[in-house]
């Protein structure tokens, strides 16, 4: 039997050994865990920061790379489609990017996140049935972790986490931590859309302001117009931007103005109201988004001009109550994210605000035309009531003195000074009738105010107004018939400069004396071979038919001029 006071036998140093080692992996677990909650806690203030969406998005992948310890990410945000409308990665180069091609719009793995959202954690991308591979150039993915991006109650978008470092596979704290860096980043995203929202709407407030201003202040139509294309298309991030306008007494929409990606094919292009994108908007007075306008069921007229375009938005300027004066589009290139809701609403108030101020301002105009017309018959009545009165008076005073002149050579002089006196007081006279004439239908309208109203109407096509000059009694002196050809030979002109001379400047005379000329010159490509030229012979035609002649030649510094010119006594 041992000693009472023998000592216990001692503890085996492995065990020892065992259990240091475990209190040091347990000291390491809880170091590790303060270290990723304190990253996690800087992620979610960094992403808090950001007020710019773009940004805003890209640092809540980079930080979620960070914290799960992936090789790649990304985040795919969802359209009104349910498809990836944006896609930003992180971890891949330019290169692998360009030899990937075309970003996922949501099949696959990525679509299923989309189908249903919750979060997903794989060990292998391939053993999951939705798995259907990766494009040429794209690098190798094993483990996988997807969550979604929730504001409020709708689904933002998605976190899809790759290739974890080390070969192993994403573990449930790597999701936790994920989930909760999902949260914090769809409050931020939430934040960002509403400081976007805010500021989108602020543009779209001083756009109004300065389109209204620009109006009342007396500026010509086509510089407001193309003032409200280019402030529309800026806001929006269009690539492409149209105005059309309805034709009177018809169903058909021309398009007055085209600027961006494709403009050639639209501009100056007739379209039925029914068959087109635009007229879907003219027919409903409301607004019309397509996610994809190249493939839009409502497009069945027209020749093909979407080629690089996809989501548009058409919205009416004016109302169906007040009457619709156009129609605004915005297209983006193919690829580009769709109009939002709540991009596409601040258009429509936009559109409708410039309708009103356009209707101000024709009434401004009304009332000047009046005060103008007003001032017209005052001069007239001034000339009639004594210029000519004196002009008779003095004629006559004249010719009863020629009984008192002996001089044969004084007599004639005098008798052709009365002969001028008369020619003048003729002049007054159709002064005075050009003066009096209204622009209340076709009858009554002079030449002059339908020439301008050509050439205003054809810079719309030229996307400049070209230059005119306009000399003698254009209103008095031109026959019905000859003033008829004369507007459809000038009309055929600036039609002819516009499709097929690629000016930079036009130039318009229009001449009364003993004959009508009118001459077209522009600094274009020239008259190139012998090919058709149907509207030329009208031209000529139209000439032969009042006695007149008709003559086209190459400019020496570059361009074409055209001179048209017929007999008026």
């Amino acid at each position: 039997m041992g000693s009472a006071s023998e000592s216990p036998a001692p503890v085996p140093n492995v065990r020892l050994d065992e259990l240091l080692e475990e209190l040091q992996a347990r000291l390491d677990a809880a170091r590790g865990t303060r270290d990723r909650v304190h990253s996690l806690l800087e992620a979610v203030l960094a992403v808090g920061r950001d007020l710019e969406l773009s940004q805003a998005l890209r640092h809540i992948v980079e930080a979620a790379v960070t914290l799960v310890d992936a090789r790649y990410g990304a985040l795919g945000v969802i359209g009104e489609d349910l498809r990836l409308s944006q896609f930003i990665p992180v971890g891949v180069t330019d290169e692998q990017v360009e030899l990937i091609g075309a970003f996922p719009s949501g099949h696959g793995i990525l679509g299923e996140l989309i189908r249903h959202p919750a979060p997903l954690r794989l060990g292998r991308l391939s053993d999951h049935p939705a798995s259907y591979g990766f494009p040429a150039g794209h690098p190798p993915m094993s483990s996988f972790l997807g969550v979604p991006i929730r504001i409020r109650d709708r689904v933002f978008g998605n976190l899809y986490l790759t290739e974890k470092r080390g070969g192993g596979e994403f573990d449930a704290e790597d999701e936790s931590v994920l989930a909760t860096l999902a949260v914090a980043a769809g409050v931020a995203i939430d934040n960002a859309r509403l400081y976007a929202r805010a500021r989108r709407r602020q543009r779209w407030l001083e756009a109004s302001a300065e389109v209204t201003s620009s109006l009342l202040s007396g500026s010509a139509e086509q510089e407001v117009q193309d003032l409200l294309l280019s402030r529309a298309t800026e806001i929006a991030g269009a690539d492409l931007a149209v105005v059309a306008v309805p034709l009177p007494e018809t169903a058909e929409l021309e398009a007055r103005i085209a600027v961006g990606l494709g403009e050639r094919e639209h501009r100056g292009l007739v379209l039925p109201v029914e068959g087109s994108f635009m007229g879907a908007a003219y027919r409903t007075g409301g607004l019309v988004v397509s996610p994809d306008v190249l493939r839009d069921p409502r497009i069945t007229a027209g020749p093909p001009r979407w080629q690089g375009l996809g989501p548009a938005v058409a919205v009416p300027v004016g109302t169906t109550e007040r009457g619709i004066r156009g129609v605004l589009l915005l297209a983006r290139a193919a690829g580009a994210p769709l109009f939002e809701e709540e991009e596409s609403g601040p258009l429509l108030g936009f559109a409708g605000q410039a309708a009103v101020a356009m209707e101000l301002a024709e009434r401004r105009r009304d009332s000047e035309q009046v005060a103008l017309l007003r001032e017209r018959d005052r001069i007239a009545r001034d000339l009639h009531d004594l210029a000519i009165q004196r002009l008779f008076a003095t004629g006559m005073t004249l010719q009863g003195a020629t009984r008192f002149i002996d001089h044969p050579e004084a007599t004639s002089r005098v008798l052709r000074a009365i002969d001028d006196l008369d020619e003048t007081a003729r002049t007054i006279r159709a002064t005075i009738f050009g003066l009096r004439l209204r622009e209340s239908g076709p009858a009554a309208s002079g030449l002059r105010a339908r020439i301008v109203e050509v050439v205003d109407r054809a810079a719309r096509s030229l996307g400049f107004a070209p230059a005119l000059r306009m000399t003698g009694l254009l209103d008095v002196t031109v026959p019905a018939d000859v003033a008829d050809a004369a507007v459809a030979v000038l009309e055929e002109a600036l039609s002819n400069a516009a499709r097929h001379a690629g000016a930079g400047s036009v130039d318009v005379t229009v001449a009364a004396g003993d004959e009508l000329t009118v001459t077209v010159t522009d600094d274009g490509v020239g008259i190139r071979g012998s090919g058709r030229r149907s509207g030329l012979a009208n031209l000529s035609d139209r000439a032969a038919a009042l006695d007149g002649t008709f003559a086209t030649r190459s400019r020496p510094g570059g361009g074409t001029e055209l001179l048209w010119r017929v007999p008026l006594r």
